[in-house]
């Protein structure tokens, strides 16, 4: 019987951020003091798994513990099968399962077999979205005059479908979260238009729709370090002086982690003590 509770990072358009939201989602929960287990979907783009190796290899540079969790990249061995690509991910979550509280799996930015698969194992799906109707096209369809949502799209009709298979056949339901991402920092007609239709297109699907990361140069900047605005914002760790720019950043990630109703403070895996996720 599976303990470890699985977050999807999905979405079938790429350039959304979902790496980025997967490894921040990651650090956070370690930081906090659970045992977190990842798993890349992307064998050929392999976004999340560079993104892990960076961070493994600027913590040696810098000489600091800087929190890795075990990884995997699933379907490297199998050639293109899905099949078995689809199998070792089964057996992959099924092994991690008992010894981990969660697994964090980030999945390709097209359709397949795979996405659907990991989407069917997900206690909670995190599907990040660019603030514009471009994005929006995944989730919906507006009338093109008054902007009014007046259907739904591939993407929300193949989740819909999971969520009603999970609940079927496991009496289990999928905490689906909608989260913006590259908000503008300022009030815009665009910002408003695309915010009132996420309101519509949520009552209608039952997700939550979330604010996520502003459109900050310091989370592209992060990558080719594996870094996260969780991580301590000092010049060694860095690599750079902090600025305020960090610091709003890590607000904004530790806003997302409370609002997909994580506890904000936990044993350690030690039992020595709790952390603040606001405080991570």
């Amino acid at each position: 019987m599976r303990c470890a509770r699985v977050i999807v990072v999905g979405n079938e358009k790429g350039g959304s951020g979902k790496s980025t939201v997967a490894m921040h989602i990651s650090v956070a929960l370690l930081k906090a003091g659970y045992r977190v287990a990842t798993i890349d979907l992307d064998a050929q783009q392999r976004s999340f798994t560079s993104y892990i190796d960076n961070r493994r290899e600027w913590a040696k540079r810098v000489s600091r513990d800087l929190e890795i969790p075990p990884h995997f990249c699933i379907g490297q061995n199998a050639g293109g099968d899905e099949a078995a690509s689809g199998a070792e991910l089964v057996d992959t979550v099924e092994g991690l399962s008992a010894n981990y509280d969660f697994i964090v799996i980030d999945t390709p930015g097209h359709a397949g077999t795979m996405t659907r698969l990991a989407h069917s194992m997900a206690d909670t799906l995190v599907t990040p979205l660019n603030d514009s109707f471009v994005d929006f096209d995944l989730l919906g369809v507006v009338d093109p005059e008054s902007f009014i949502v007046s259907g739904v799209s591939h993407y929300s009709k193949m989740v819909d479908e999971v969520r009603q298979q999970r609940q079927r056949e496991h009496d289990r339901a999928i905490d689906w979260i909608v989260v913006r991402n590259r908000l503008s920092m300022i009030g815009t007609r665009n910002k408003r238009l695309v915010g009132d239709a996420l309101a519509e297109l949520a009552r209608r699907l039952g997700f939550r729709s979330i604010d996520g990361l502003a459109e900050r140069m310091i989370f592209r900047e992060f990558f080719p370090r594996g870094l996260t605005a969780l991580d301590d914002l000092d010049e060694t760790t860095l690599g750079t002086r902090p600025t305020m720019s960090h610091a709003t950043a890590r607000r904004e990630v530790a806003n997302l982690i409370n609002a997909m109703g994580i506890s904000p403070k936990v044993a350690s895996a030690a039992g020595d003590g709790n952390q603040d996720l606001d405080a991570a």
